[in-house]
């Protein structure tokens, strides 16, 4: 349909109305903006999108509580027992080798030695006193009958069982004495407890005394 001269030039107007609107869209950031859409057609990202692409801050971890330089548990110590005590550790010691030696030799003995033999390896761990006694003991007439009729051997070891006790120059110790004893009818092992005293004299310890367990010898 041919368009008179007054509708072309409406139409011509309207074009160019057109045209001048998309240009001023297409380069005016300030329109892009007001129609909501970003630099390349798309809708601008909302707050909530930019809020969510920040890195979240890192949840802070209470630093564990550090202990103070150079301390340490303390350790309850032994007490020191000898400081109540009458005697030293050195001095129990001694007491105590003379205390067995003293026990073995008191049941090691043979039918072939006289009295005097058998206590000679004493002499040195009791007193003169203790060691008369012995020999006399031993050459008792039934006793001593009796040991060369079975030709007994003894021999023996001595084992300290306990301390039952102290005095300020005196200890008594309980002893088991195990005893190997051969005669003519054979071999038998028995077991006997002593409570032998030992005193100290001059620096050094020395039997004085021995008894039966059960006989006391406090």
């Amino acid at each position: 349909m041919d368009l008179t001269p007054a509708q072309r030039v409406l139409a011509f107007l309207g074009i160019v109305v057109v045209l001048g609107g998309t240009g001023a869209y297409l380069l005016i950031p300030g329109v892009r903006a007001a129609l909501g859409q970003g630099p390349h057609g798309s809708p601008p990202p909302s707050t909530s999108a930019r809020s969510s692409s920040r890195p979240a801050p890192a949840a802070s971890t209470p630093a564990a509580p550090s202990s103070a330089p150079g301390s340490t548990t303390a350790v309850p110590s032994a007490p020191n027992i000898y400081a109540w005590l009458p005697f030293s550790q050195s001095d129990l010691a001694k007491a105590a080798g003379v205390t067995e030696a003293f026990g073995a030799a008191y049941d090691t003995f043979s039918y072939r030695e006289n009295a005097t033999s058998y206590v000679t390896p004493m002499r040195s761990l009791a007193t003169s006193d203790l060691t008369g006694s012995l020999a006399r003991a031993y050459s008792t007439l039934g006793v001593a009958s009796q040991r060369a009729r079975q030709r007994q051997v003894s021999t023996a070891k001595a084992v300290i069982s306990s301390l039952r006790s102290y005095g300020p120059s005196s200890l008594t110790f309980v002893v088991t004495i195990n005893q190997t004893l051969h005669t003519t009818q054979g071999t038998s092992q028995g077991s006997t407890q002593w409570a032998v005293t030992v005193v100290s004299n001059a620096g050094a310890w020395l039997v004085n005394d021995i008894e039966p367990a059960q006989a006391g010898n406090t």
